[in-house]
């Protein structure tokens, strides 16, 4: 098998997010939110895979005609940003403006920080929240917390996309990654459990969900602390 196959091949994985992204939103527009978040959770499981291939095949040498840093942030978008966004507006959990505010918010701020340069760090971590509403609305669904309690999530995290607070990346992130990959394919599972079950309120995956997410969204931010203070962010 040649470099050029191998390395095209690594394309074609990445595409197949695209195909993901339709049927969640196929699923998102007959409200059937089980089998939405259980695409999604597919394509977030090609979205972990296909950049160590990236690397490991030397996409850019030998499959340059494609730009799959170009294609990987069109599927992310539209993975982890827009059908996230329509299912919290359609999901029923809000009241009045606050569905209008949630999806715009969302979708306008995660625009900016796609095309934002500064977005990973030196050490290959996320500067700023980096708009995985994706995992924030898959905890939501799965918890029911009151629609104020998920406004000020959302509003607190579009501002954190804009703050010089780092985020791990679960495979690309050096220090912590013997925890961190662990705690990124637990958070993996327990979300495809949730959806599996139809987010049943009495379903262990809710806690999985809690343990992992909490774990993901503050590691970057406590590596800054512990190793970083007095330093310059970066």
């Amino acid at each position: 098998m040649s470099n050029q196959f191998k390395a095209l091949s690594v394309h074609l994985l990445t595409a197949t997010g695209a195909v993901f992204a339709m049927l969640a939103m196929l699923e998102a527009t007959q409200k059937q939110w089980d089998m939405m978040f259980l695409w999604l959770v597919v394509a977030f499981a090609v979205d972990g895979l296909d950049g160590p291939l990236a690397r490991k095949y030397q996409v850019k040498e030998y499959a340059a005609e494609f730009d799959g840093v170009l294609l990987d942030l069109i599927i992310d978008y539209l993975t982890y940003v827009f059908i996230p966004a329509f299912a919290l507006f359609k999901s029923g959990l809000f009241e009045g403006w606050t569905g209008w505010f949630v999806i715009i918010v969302i979708t306008f701020t995660s625009a900016l920080y796609f095309a934002d340069t500064r977005m990973k760090t030196k050490d290959n971590s996320f500067s700023g929240f980096p708009g995985c509403w994706n995992m924030v609305a898959i905890v939501v669904f799965a918890l029911t917390p009151n629609f104020w309690v998920i406004l000020a999530l959302v509003t607190g995290l579009a501002v954190a996309m804009f703050l010089p607070l780092k985020f791990v990346h679960p495979v690309r992130t050096e220090r912590w990654r013997n925890v961190t990959l662990p705690m990124a394919l637990a958070w993996t599972f327990f979300a495809g459990w949730a959806a599996w079950v139809d987010f049943h309120p009495q379903s262990w995956a809710s806690w999985g969900l809690i343990i992992t997410s909490v774990y993901l969204l503050f590691a970057g931010i406590a590596q800054q602390i512990i190793y970083e203070r007095g330093a310059p962010a970066g």
